[in-house]
């Protein structure tokens, strides 16, 4: 029997583009959002008991990733963006179902309000807008495995650039935008191809502004913040 899914919820986030977005959830703590319910799921009693975790997981779309055709191999970009791994070995959005699981941190539940219940949740890695399909409950004795290997992806685990962002510039942003960005650009949002061009400007839309850089080896330096057009 066929089924189909349909949205519970959209996630309301700092990111209305792809480029720059974490390529993991849970890194970047700093990094806040709302789960807002469509109007047929506004039922406080579907989240009773959710106050008692501190996680959950979120089951969503990759909406702007959707394939006509699946590919067995991707191109990870934290391994340049030149070697192909299998698709299931890998976190890629481009996968034959688009479905993303993140883990995130359930910071506060609005029971009341004119959207309904909203919940929000911090170092989420979606794009503004995107549809979740399911909620559930992260369990740390059953989801937590501190033996667990982390195959390829053990050996980048800890690339971070250093951030040069001229007190000027960073002022130009809301206060409490500052840390989040900083951490964003940390990990290097470059598609992976693009490295060793030390001359060209890439921008992160953020929270309603265009962050520009540059980067020179490991170092990226912030040349411009400009508002975004509303």
């Amino acid at each position: 029997m066929t089924r189909t899914i349909e949205p519970i919820a959209h996630i309301r986030t700092d990111f209305p583009d792809k480029f720059g977005i974490p390529r993991q959830s849970g890194l970047i703590d700093a990094l806040k959002a709302q789960i807002i319910f469509e109007p047929k799921y506004r039922d406080a009693s579907a989240l009773r008991g959710l106050e008692g975790y501190s996680h959950i997981w979120l089951i969503w779309e990759f909406s702007e990733s959707v394939m006509v055709e699946w590919s067995p191999t991707v191109k990870p970009p934290r391994l340049g963006g030149n070697k192909r791994m299998g698709v299931f070995a890998t976190r890629s959005p481009f996968r034959p179902n688009p479905l993303g699981l993140s883990c995130v941190k359930l910071e506060s539940i609005h029971l009341r309000g004119p959207e309904g219940p909203v919940l929000t949740v911090a170092g989420a890695d979606l794009m503004d807008g995107t549809p979740i399909f399911d909620i559930k409950p992260y369990l740390p004795h059953a989801d937590c495995h501190p033996e667990a290997v982390g195959g390829f992806s053990d050996a980048v685990k800890d690339y971070r650039l250093t951030v040069n962002f001229p007190e000027v510039l960073l002022n130009q942003l809301p206060a409490d935008k500052r840390e989040a960005i900083c951490r964003v650009l940390e990990q290097d949002p470059r598609p992976g191809y693009r490295h060793g061009d030390s001359e060209r400007r890439y921008g992160v839309s953020f929270a309603g502004f265009d962050v520009r850089f540059t980067v020179d080896g490991d170092v990226l330096t912030v040349r411009e913040v400009v508002p975004l057009e509303q």
